[in-house]
Formats: structure tokens, sequence, C-alpha cells
């Protein structure tokens, strides 16, 4: 009789504490009934929420038949003869309702328009066994059944309230299966006779549940697959932002995971809203880390930066409670919120260092995932997860080394290592890697210019030999990108670079995809089998122009050449054959002893004598994280400016801008002159001002 009781005044508490509304009914265009709701006036975030919601969000007509609900548009009215989406089988008609634990009770429709509305049940039935039986505990439950079709065999002989019970367990069980085993356990669930009746029941006791079992009810319904565009969950969105004020820290942590699980639509729009209004309002009483990064994740990149930085302030706040997950959570957290907050990477990045061994690998690709994302480089974060996979390598599978290879191509990092015990484990089992495996391994060693000391040229033969067999079945781009990259490595496969060559494929290439982006590696092969391969007949491609962009070159390299050279002693953007391009071009003598003035004279009496010095001011993105090991194209243009008999400089741009003018020149006149020619650098020196 207790337990009785206290049901009763449970539910009754929930009838006082909802907002008093008044009832209409209108009949829609297909002639169903419809309920016009009106909410009276309230200044609290659900009448904030719900305000105008006529305007926030369109209404659906929903067009129930046999076996399928289809959900379209009032602007889109579709007839029979188009195409639909089945989204649900149902037997009956899915109309939600306020108050009804039976779910016999529909809104039924025969001889034309015949509306019967059946009286919600009274106190007396409420507390009967009969109506009401005991609830179901879904941690029993999803341990005593083994698939989703036993809960809803369980719920189809004797339903109970809530019917959250039956989803939560549903989720609890698919979390144990394998995705095969999943996948074909959802298509039975969708097929079972019970789902439908659940999914009536559920929209039914919406209204009343705790809003604690409402948010986990929709949270299992979000991860068992079903479309979001069903009259299931966008009932239960509306009725969770009806009762958004019922929200405390441990419903705000499961609505923030539900809306990041969930694609944009009106009703996630305003309800992601909602949330930043309690995020905002309630940060501060925030207690458990895990509750405050699923609300970063929720509010979106688009989120005002004063709530970005409260939340970071409010993670601050909380770095001596954190945890070894909640370290490694934060980046992805942050990631969410395209907030680079460097005080709290670095924080982060300590922790994860010093715990890394035992971290999943599907962690480690959501931080440097993130990293990249914030564009956040940390070389000692970056050097700890590869020294892990390094000493791991054997319990790691050879995809997966690649992916973190990949990645670590895309911040810039080069681990020496890592790179050469993945050669090892290529050469072991090359017949182990796909097509697309290929060159993405071919990009990522081309990119960061990376050789190994013994077995560089074994292994780019056992690339190029695993991407001929191959090739009746790549496409005209990724041949060309494999080709490049061998070129960045300076090896030529012949089979390769003739199937390229073929004139039906450059076409293809110049005339669909990213036209620019293939002109531009077509130019880095032209140019390879120019100066590289004197045994290879060169082929004059027609290339489009490149872009005429001015170019400027540094400033204060200019200013200090100009000082140290004097003026007619050196030239500005040099353009040079193959669509080569330099800063500054200086000419001494074979020596590099003695600066020559630029005249057609000299030029032409002394050219054996002269060598010809290229200055490159090359920005920071053209090495490796390291900062002293040239990147692919870097090297490459390197090689072949020297092949073309220039002495190559290198003026790093971010060092040259925090030097004063006079340590500048100094640089630059220990890079032009030899070792042997400084005695008499001084008087060539003074004799050119």
């Amino acid at each position: 009789m207790i337990n009785r009781a206290s049901s009763f005044l449970w539910n009754l508490r929930q009838f006082s504490t909802a907002v008093p509304t008044s009832r209409t009914m209108r009949l829609s265009p297909l002639g169903f009934s419809r309920l016009k709701v009106v909410f009276s006036n309230n200044s609290n975030l659900r009448s904030f929420l719900l305000s105008d919601f006529g305007n926030r969000v369109q209404s659906s007509i929903r067009y129930l038949f046999q076996d399928a609900l289809i959900l379209k548009s009032r602007d889109d009215f579709q007839t029979k003869g188009v195409s639909t989406e089945t989204v649900l089988t149902v037997t009956r008609v899915l109309c939600p309702r306020r108050l009804s634990f039976d779910s016999k009770h529909s809104l039924a429709s025969d001889d034309g328009l015949k509306i019967n509305f059946y009286q919600e049940a009274s106190n007396e039935d409420v507390l009967t066994k009969e109506t009401k039986p005991t609830p179901v505990n879904y941690r029993k439950l999803s341990q005593e059944c083994s698939s989703l079709s036993d809960v809803l065999d369980i719920f189809s002989e004797a339903p109970t309230f809530p019917s959250s019970n039956y989803l939560s367990s549903m989720w609890t069980i698919a979390k144990r299966m394998s995705e095969d085993q999943k996948r074909i356990e959802k298509q039975l669930m969708f097929n079972h006779p019970a789902f439908s009746q659940l999914c009536e029941q559920m929209m039914r006791e919406a209204k009343i549940m705790r809003y604690d079992h409402l948010l986990f009810s929709l949270l299992a319904i979000v991860k068992l697959g079903i479309p979001q565009n069903t009259l299931l969950v966008q009932t239960l969105l509306r009725v969770v932002q009806e009762r958004i004020n019922e929200c405390d820290e441990k419903c705000l942590s499961v609505l923030s995971t539900i809306l990041e699980a969930m694609e944009p639509c009106k009703n996630v729009d305003v309800l992601r809203a909602g949330v930043r209004i309690l995020a905002n309002q309630q940060v501060w009483k925030i207690e458990r880390v895990f509750t405050l990064q699923a609300v970063m994740k929720c509010v979106g990149k688009d989120a005002p930066i004063a709530l970005k930085r409260k939340l970071e302030m409010k993670a601050l706040r909380e770095l001596d409670r954190f945890s070894d997950l909640n370290s490694q959570h934060m980046f992805e957290a942050l990631a969410a919120m395209n907030h680079r907050s460097i005080t709290l990477l670095n924080e982060c990045s300590k922790m994860v260092i010093g715990n890394i061994h035992g971290c999943p690998f599907k962690v480690l690709i959501s931080i440097l995932q993130s990293c990249r994302d914030l564009r956040y480089r940390n070389l000692d974060l970056f050097k700890g997860i590869a020294d892990y996979v390094a000493v791991t390598i054997d319990i790691w599978k050879l995809k997966q080394v690649l992916f973190l290879l990949i990645l670590f191509e895309k911040l810039g990092f080069r681990h020496t290592d890592v790179m050469d015990l993945f050669i090892r484990k290529v050469m072991d089992d090359p017949a182990s890697l796909t097509m697309k495996n290929i060159i993405s391994v071919l990009h990522v060693y081309s990119s960061l210019n990376h050789f190994h000391k013994c077995h560089t040229q074994e292994f780019q033969e056992a690339m190029a030999s695993s991407l001929t067999g191959y090739l009746h079945h790549i496409s005209s781009e990724n041949l060309l990108n494999a080709v490049c990259s061998f070129c960045l490595m300076n090896h030529f496969p012949l089979g390769l670079i003739n199937q390229l060559l073929q004139k039906d494929i450059i076409n293809e290439l110049l005339t669909s995809g990213d036209i620019e982006r293939n002109a531009h590696k077509l130019r880095i092969l032209a140019a390879c089998l120019k100066l590289d391969v004197s045994c290879h007949k060169a082929i004059d491609l027609v290339l489009p122009p490149l872009p005429s962009t001015p170019l400027y070159p540094n400033a204060k390299v200019a200013d200090a050449l100009s000082s140290l050279l004097g003026e007619g002693y050196f030239l500005k953007n040099v353009h040079l054959p193959h669509n080569y391009h330099i800063d500054f071009e200086v000419r001494m003598d074979i020596n590099r002893s003695q600066v020559l003035p630029f005249s057609s004279v000299d030029v032409i009496t002394a050219a054996a004598d002269i060598q010809r010095v290229a200055v490159l001011c090359v920005p920071r993105s053209t090495y490796c994280l390291d900062l002293t090991h040239p990147r692919g194209y870097l090297a490459m243009k390197m090689r072949h400016l020297k092949i073309m008999g220039f002495h190559v400089i290198l003026v790093h741009n971010w060092k040259i801008e925090r030097l004063e003018m006079k340590d500048i020149v100094t640089f630059l006149k220990t890079e032009l002159y030899s070792a042997k020619a400084f005695p008499t650098a001084d008087v060539n020196l003074q004799s050119t001002c």
C-alpha cells in the first residue's frame, strides 16, 4: 500500500508541476484531428524555448499508412506515385497522448471522421496491479535477455511502466554485440510486432516519467539507430524541451551526450540553445568533470566566445581533480568547441605523457585528430605517443600504425624509429597493404622526406612492384598521386610513369577533378623527368599556365643584402626553368670568396668561373615539426637547384623576424662566403658597399 501511495503521489506531483495549458481541436488538411496546445506565459527557460515555436520549428504532416510511417513537411507534399522513405514499420497509428498507461487506447477513425477519445485512467485504475504491474528492472532485464527481441517479447506479454526500462536494457544488450550481430538484431527489432507498441507507450508516458528516465530513453533510442525524423524521436525532443527546467547536472550530462550524437535539425538546434543557456547559468555548480566535458562537446563551435572561456576557466579550476580519462578526453572536448586553450592543452599533454602506457588506440587517434583540428603542436606529446607505439609496435596492426603515421604527417611530425619499424613490417608482408594503403604510405614518406638508412631502395621497389599489380584498377588521380610521391623520393618506376603519360590519362587529369592540383603534380613530374632521369625520354606536357601571383621577398633579408653587398650585386624574384622561383640570386666566383656584379659582360667572359647562389626564404611549414628536417617538396627543390648549378642557402623566416639587422647581416655573410674566404671577405665586403 505504501508503494502504491508513493506512486500516486509521484504522479500527482508531476501533474502539479506541469505548465497550465488549454486544448482546442482542429482538423488537419488530411482529415486527422490535431491538438492545438496553447501554453501560458512563463518567464523561465521553458517559455523561452517554446515561445513562437511555430516560427522556430516547422510542423510536419505525417502520412500514416499500413506498415509505414512517412514524414513530409507541408511545403513538400508528395503523392502516392513519388518514392518515400520508410522509417518505422507500424501496425497502427502512432499518436502521442499525455497520460495513458493502457497501450490499447488509440485514435480511431472509421466511416469518415469518427473521433473517439478514451478517458484517461482514474486514480483507482492507476493503483491496481492489473493496470500498473511492478516495474521491471532494466539491469536485471539486460542480464536475463540475450537479444533485443527477447526484451520485446517480455514487453508484449505484460507492458509495464515505465517503458524507458525496456529501451535502456535493449541498448545495454546492444553494446555487448559485435557490429554484424548488432546490425542483424536491429533489423529484427524493427520488424518485431511489439516494437511499434513500445514506441506508442513511450510517447504516451513521456510527459509523466521522470526526466532522467526520459533522457536515458531518448539516448537509447538514438544509439539503437531509430531514425531521427520519426514521430517517436521528434515527440521526445519536444517533451524534453517542455520539461527542460527539470534538468539537473546528471540530466545535463545525458542531454549533452544525446545532442552530440544527433544530426542538426530545428528541434535539436533549439535544445542545443537551451543547453548553452543552462551551461552559462550552472557552469560553476558542475561537480563532475565528465559532465563539464559533455557540455563542452555539446555547445559546439558556434557557441559564444564568452561561454567557451567560462567553460575553459571551469576546467582549469578542476585540473587537480582530472583523472587519466579526463585529461585524454579534454582534447576532443576543446576540439568540439574549436577553442584552443594552450594552458589547458599543455597540462593535459603532461598527464597523457605520464600515463601513456595502456592508452587505447581510439584515444590516441582522437588526441592526434584534435591536435590537428586545433592547430596545436606539442613535440613532447607527439614524441611520447610515438615512443609508446615504437615500443609496443608488435601488438599493433599494420593499418593501425599507418593511420597514426597519416595523422603524424598532417601534423608535420617525423619520428624516425616508428617510420623505420614500419618499413620493416611492410617489407615482411607487403601483400597485406591494399592499393589505398600503398598510396597513403607513399604520401607519408615522401611528404616527410624520410629514408631508411639501409632499406630505402628495397622499400621503394617493393611499393612500386605492389602498385604495378593494381594498374588495371587504379584511377588516374591515384596513379598521379603515387608517381608524384615517387618523384619526391627521387625514385622513378618506369612502368607506372609510362602508364601515367598516356594521352587519354593526361587529358582526363586536365579536364576533370581538381585540375589545378593535378597540373601542379604534372609539373613536378615534368621537372623530374628532365632533371633527374637522364635516360628517360622527356615528354613536353601542355599544361595550363601558372597563375600570376605577385611575390614579395622578405623585406628584412633584402635590406640586409643591400647593406652587405650593395645594389647591383643581387637580384630579387628570379624565375627559373621548370617553374621554379628563388627569392634572391647572388653571383660569386667559383671559390665563393668574391661577389660579382650583374653585368652581361662579366657573365659572358667569366661564365665558367661563376658560382650562382640561390637564397630561399622558407616558412616554418616547409620543415618537419623539429625544424631541422626539410619536407618533401623543399628537399626536391633544393636537389633540382643544385642540378641547375646553384649553391642553396636557406633563410628561416620565423628566425629572421626575431633578429636585429646586424645579426641578419652577420648570418648572411657567414652563409654566403666559404670558410676559406673569410680572411678576404672583409675586404670584398667593403669594396662592394
